[in-house]
């Protein structure tokens, strides 16, 4: 057997050292010089998009793989630094790094003799394109690399003569250092960079088109991810929401008390906004909140309830979009950010081919991450088999009309899961269908 994996990021070196360990022979190419994808801080391969004062929003405990623990003396909420250290670590202790190929592009994936020719080409333009064949390919690259701008553009922005730029390419504060900036969005990457913004700017305005329940990062002395993943808190969704209501209110109150609207949804029916900082900034009237924008006049800034504001900055955290630029739509097409695949790893209709990371969770991407890695090895190595094409296209409109009646309406909610019935899922699988 053959097998591609496309990139070193979180998602990649779990797969790498999943396939390894079970003797699959892989080539795993990543166009960085390092591994890591998104948490190595100005990662040369070009699509990170880490700023300098990132951690994790998920403790520590709750990120790690199960192969490789983080080690005891990291903080409950590490550093992208730390991060991008533990990955290093992890490909070292598994033997991995000689098994990648860096500062290498796959740049075309097409069906072919029952397999896939995976077209791969230096980085640095060196050589010609190389065209190989194999059985399998693992895609891991990543889905927070392709910024998304607001859809259409607000009229005027095009003339605005300050700055306009995505949350992508925020790196540190000084670009707001005494100036007037509007921050759009109310997801971690919005509130994170708002809070930045109203330490050296002389006015932030955080605006939104919709409220959200903020989550302080510890609850009660510990960090907040260890309530909602206890057994307790793993019962009936309504059980689930009613307990995490009642934490909220009494660690932070309601989000109307700091000046922001009232949610439109119910908590845990949108991806979560923690922030351990956001609140106190309101309370000290260090950021103005806003609704949307609706337009731009010349250096001015309006906001859908007809106020104005003069703006240097305007940062847009509208999120990302899922895109595969080597693959040819007629393979897989992610529209909107949404992929038709049976339980978000596998293509129906395109044999070996296998999506691992590619899922927004309540909670870390990489355990499983990890577990998804654990499935396809079986999978490839015909350990464990697949339903019929019409069985899983059937778990695929299950779970979009699942994330429809649970979920907000946005493209950030097409991909997400919750951790524990996912990795349930995953099991099941993995324990009821052996060859």
């Amino acid at each position: 057997m053959s097998v591609c994996l496309i990139g070193a990021g979180a998602s990649g070196i779990t797969a790498a050292q999943v396939l390894a360990a079970k003797g699959i022979d892989f080539d795993c190419f990543e166009m960085g010089s390092g591994v890591g994808g998104n948490w190595r801080y100005d990662n040369d391969n070009g699509v990170s998009s880490a700023y300098r004062s990132l951690h994790i929003n998920t403790s520590r405990t709750a990120m790690e793989y199960a192969a490789y623990p983080m080690p005891e003396d990291y903080p409950d909420y590490p550093s992208h630094w730390q991060i991008a250290a533990y990955f290093d670590d992890f490909v070292d202790h598994f033997g991995l790094r000689e098994r990648i190929t860096f500062r290498t592009e796959v740049v075309k994936v097409v069906s072919a003799d029952g397999g896939y020719d995976v077209t791969i080409r230096a980085v640095d333009g060196s050589g010609e394109p190389e065209t190989r064949h194999y059985e399998h390919v693992l895609v891991a690259n990543g889905h927070h690399w392709d910024p998304r701008w607001p859809e259409p553009s607000f009229p005027g922005s095009e003339t605005f003569p300050g700055t306009q730029m995505h949350a992508h390419y925020y790196r540190t504060p000084d670009v707001f250092e005494g100036r007037r900036v509007v921050v759009l969005g109310i997801g971690n990457s919005a509130t994170d960079i708002a809070v930045e913004s109203s330490r050296v700017a002389d006015e932030t305005y955080l605006a939104m088109r919709r409220g959200a329940h903020v989550l302080p990062k510890y609850l009660f002395g510990v960090p907040t991810d260890h309530l909602t993943s206890s057994p307790l808190a793993r019962g009936p969704l309504p059980m689930q929401k009613l307990g995490m209501k009642a934490m909220l209110r009494l660690a932070v109150g309601r989000m109307t008390d700091y000046g922001l609207p009232e949610p439109d949804h119910d908590v845990l029916q949108a991806h979560p906004t923690i922030s351990a900082d956001l609140l106190t900034r309101l309370g000290h009237g260090d950021i103005t909140v806003k609704p949307n924008i609706d337009r731009f006049e010349g250096s001015k800034v309006f906001f859908t309830d007809g106020s104005g504001v003069e703006a240097d900055v305007v940062v847009y955290c509208t999120g990302y979009r899922v895109s595969f630029p080597f693959l040819d739509e007629t393979v897989v097409r992610a529209e909107d950010n949404h992929v038709d695949l049976y339980r978000r790893v596998v293509a129906p209709e395109h044999p070996g081919l296998y999506f691992i990371g590619l899922i927004q969770p309540l909670g870390a991407v990489m355990p499983l991450a990890e577990e998804q890695a654990h499935w396809v090895a079986e999978l490839v190595a015909g350990e464990v088999t697949l339903p019929p094409v019409p069985e899983m296209r059937a778990q695929i409109e299950a779970y979009d009309a699942a994330v429809r009646k649970r979920y907000v309406a946005s493209k950030r909610h097409t991909i997400q899961v919750d951790t524990h019935t996912y990795r349930g899922e995953l099991r099941r699988e993995r324990r009821t269908r052996r060859a």
